[in-house]
């Protein structure tokens, strides 16, 4: 369908939960999480939930059809209802496919809705083992660009991309802690914020740190939440009387990874070209500029990302974010008021929620707006997907009895190290199926174990040339990747009993080098299936 032939879409009534710590409310399970925000939003919009034609249900974290249990509670009048998993961008993945409903003449009334209940500490993944990880290659472009260290993935990425604008355009520590310092400052005032504590910009940059210029205070928690929005066309908010409370969403647009992602750049890796791009289109397409704007929620999952979004969005010339930021353009009383809700690091970010609960502060905000005055919608949370690391999980247990190494002369045990169990499944997988394994795998691993008693071993995994070849390490071998791990850790992990993603952020786990192989190993622990 032609864009010239799209109707006007409008948001009537939004809704949301307080956003929680994970765990502290005994009563807030997704169904009533959901229930409580979509009720606030059809109260809001004055919409009774039998109007609902459809629904578009975000979560990332749950169990298939989670949608359809969540809304059980509000009715089942057989509406459709589709579940959709996009990462950060979970819930503005949901309200662009319901504006796509209304606006391409579908229906008429479409509920959005995102919610989650996560697990407290930084976020790990699920740790599927029997599948490419999604994120394999913006891990191995980290540990390309930058190396990889024990702290968060997350806030690797981005405090890299922090670390990038300073070396490049000049910015500071400081600049980065100035926007934590102001979206805690902003969340004093939203009853909805999960923190509400206002802290000195001394207090920002004392705070623990976590990675590159990031400290604990530049960084967004996990959070339990939800957050909806009730979009109609023209034609059913004026048949209902409900112009008054509406919002239009003057535009769209959606990106996701470029090739410029993976070219050497860690700005680019967190998508910020992404970010450029749908900025410019979107611009183009309604004729509002940058410079129209006066409010905006963007997606500060860490305070580097704020930054480098001011640039992307246009909200300031290429490098000149922290000129804007010491100006006080990204507050009140400035060109621009950036997160008036605190933002991710102070609101909080369920994930699947917080798209939706920007559309929620944004349709406040207009709101409220009055006279003359203009207000543009501009909300971004691009597809960048924040989740990482890779898990293998084995048994080391095949007919029951513990594979052994027929050649004796190939024996690559070492006296005292139960991980010799782990590098004979390797040694057996590559007899029996190198050619495939070294096609999928395609590099040379060196693994340090250190013993009990300070002994060392070193083993040589070539899972690349001539079929492959597992064998005890010589001094100067080396690998593609190096892994060091404790004797106990390396066989505990292997045998699914300890999580690389855990063993890793306890610094139990050391991987230096090409961290994409890295995340290939677990072919080469995979026990066959009969």
């Amino acid at each position: 369908m032609a864009s010239n032939t799209l109707r006007k879409v409008f948001v009537v009534g939004v809704g949301m939960t307080k956003f929680e710590k994970p765990g502290r409310r005994s009563d807030f399970d997704y169904p009533d999480m959901v229930a409580e925000a979509v009720t606030n939003a059809l109260k809001d919009g004055n919409v009774a939930y039998q109007q609902i034609q459809q629904a578009v249900v975000g979560y990332v974290d749950g169990e298939s059809c989670c949608g359809q249990r969540a809304l059980y509670p509000l009715g089942m009048n057989g509406i459709p209802i589709y579940n959709v998993n996009n990462n950060c961008s979970t819930g503005s993945s949901a309200l662009l496919l319901a504006q796509q409903l209304v606006a391409g003449g579908i229906a008429e009334c479409v509920l959005a809705v995102g919610f989650e209940k996560m697990k407290r500490g930084s976020l790990t993944g699920k740790g599927y083992d029997d599948r490419v990880n999604p994120m394999d290659r913006h891990v191995g472009a980290l540990a390309e660009n930058v190396g990889i260290e024990p702290a968060p993935i997350a806030a690797q990425w981005f405090g890299a991309a922090g670390l990038e604008h300073m070396k490049k355009y000049g910015s500071k520590e400081v600049h980065m802690a100035k926007i934590a310092w102001k979206n805690h400052k902003h969340s004093v005032n939203n009853p909805k914020s999960q923190f509400r504590d206002e802290y000195t910009l001394e207090q920002i940059l004392a705070s623990p740190p976590v990675y590159g210029p990031l400290t604990k205070l530049q960084c967004c928690p996990t959070s339990d939440g939800s957050a909806a929005a009730v979009l109609v066309s023209e034609a059913f908010a004026t048949k209902h009387g409900l112009l008054d409370r509406a919002v239009e969403i003057m535009g769209m647009e959606m990106t996701t990874d470029l090739s410029s992602t993976f070219e050497n750049s860690s700005m680019k890796l967190v998508g910020y070209d992404m970010t450029k791009l749908a900025a410019e289109k979107l611009f183009a397409k309604t004729g509002v500029k940058p410079t129209d704007v006066q409010v905006v929620e963007l997606h500060d999952c860490f305070s580097a990302n704020e930054l480098i979004t001011y640039e992307a969005l246009g909200l300031c010339p290429e490098g000149k974010a922290a000129e804007m930021i010491d100006r006080g353009d990204n507050t009140y009383g400035g060109k621009y008021v950036v997160n008036p809700s605190g933002g991710l690091i102070s609101k909080g970010h369920p994930l699947g929620a917080t798209g939706l609960a920007q559309c929620a502060e944004l349709t406040w905000q207009l709101r409220g707006r009055s006279g003359q005055e203009t207000g543009a919608q501009l909300q971004t949370c691009t597809s960048t997907q924040h989740r990482s690391w890779w898990s293998s999980r084995r048994r080391f247990v095949q007919n029951g009895r513990r594979t052994q190494v027929q050649d004796d002369s190939a024996s690559v045990r070492i006296e005292g190290f139960k991980s010799s169990d782990v590098f004979e499944l390797m040694q057996n997988a590559l007899a029996t199926s190198g050619a495939e394994l070294t096609k999928k795998v395609g590099g040379v691993f060196l693994f340090k174990v250190a013993g009990d008693g300070g002994a060392q071993g070193s083993w040589v995994v070539d899972a690349k040339n001539n079929g492959g070849s597992v064998r005890i390490a010589k001094e100067g071998d080396k690998g593609d990747v190096t892994i060091s791990m404790k004797d106990d850790d390396l066989t505990q992990m292997l045998a699914g009993k300890l999580a690389a993603q855990q063993a890793y952020f306890q610094g139990r786990l050391k991987v230096q080098g090409n961290m994409g192989l890295a995340m290939k190993l677990q072919e080469l622990t995979r026990t066959p299936s009969h």
